[in-house]
């Protein structure tokens, strides 16, 4: 494999790799935010407002993945 084609697969590896981890943390928070509110239904604004803010941190990953994926590309 030559440099050009390294060059253009870093990205598309850097991306993978980088949403691996916020998908899977967005899923397990959504999952365990269900069974929360399932077993109490009267913290339903508490937990939606907690689960919303984790799941926004963990969206930041993917997106920290992006700028690398980015950087790599164009740099």
């Amino acid at each position: 494999m030559d440099a050009e084609t390294i060059k253009s697969l870093a990205p598309a590896l850097v991306m993978g790799i980088g949403a691996i981890g916020p998908a899977l943390a967005i899923g397990m928070l959504a999952g365990k935010a269900m069974e929360a509110i399932g077993r109490n239904p009267e913290a339903a604004a508490k937990i939606q407002t907690a689960m919303i803010l984790a799941i926004a941190f963990a969206e930041a990953i993917a997106i920290y993945a992006l700028v690398v994926a980015l950087i790599i590309k164009f740099v």
